[in-house]
């Protein structure tokens, strides 16, 4: 692990697996205030950061010693994509062997848009997605074909 991500705080592993402490005390831990500082800086950003644009519901999960350790993101909602599995785990190199204690909320968000954008269909959890990708026409009949399928299967 590189010299930045070690967590000083860290006093065993075991605290290191803890998570963020229960309701009433996130807040005044250091994850906490880092988050909340980050949730305070993501809302008075500009405008114009495309995060409107995505129309998936992903979870963000931050292990008590964020920023030292990455925080773990998953699709709530179904995302047909080349680094997407069936179970919304996501395979992005940041969260993974890449990450840094310098990146942020804003910065996970950004790279997942990234992705989504442009996947490495080198490196694809989906195989079908992935193989799909390489044919535009194939993949946009495909998403039609199943959001018309979920909404209807939505409706009363």
């Amino acid at each position: 692990m590189a010299s930045q991500n070690l967590d000083p705080a860290a006093t065993s592993v075991t605290a290191a697996r803890k998570g963020v402490e229960p309701s009433g005390g996130a807040a005044r831990s250091p994850v906490g205030k880092r988050l909340q500082q980050e949730l305070m800086t993501l809302r008075m950003s500009d405008a114009d950061t495309g995060y409107e644009d995505l129309r998936y519901k992903i979870s963000l999960e931050f292990p008590s010693g964020y920023p030292y350790n990455a925080p773990t993101v998953k699709f709530l909602t179904p995302c047909h994509h080349p680094n997407v599995d069936t179970h919304g785990n996501i395979c992005l190199d940041i969260l993974k062997d890449k990450w840094s204690a310098l990146y942020d909320v804003r910065t996970i968000l950004l790279s997942i848009q990234s992705l989504l954008g442009e996947p490495n269909i080198d490196n694809s959890l989906n195989m079908h997605a992935a193989e799909l990708w390489k044919n535009p026409p194939a993949f946009k009949k495909y998403l039609r074909s199943t959001y018309s399928k979920q909404v209807s299967s939505q409706e009363p």
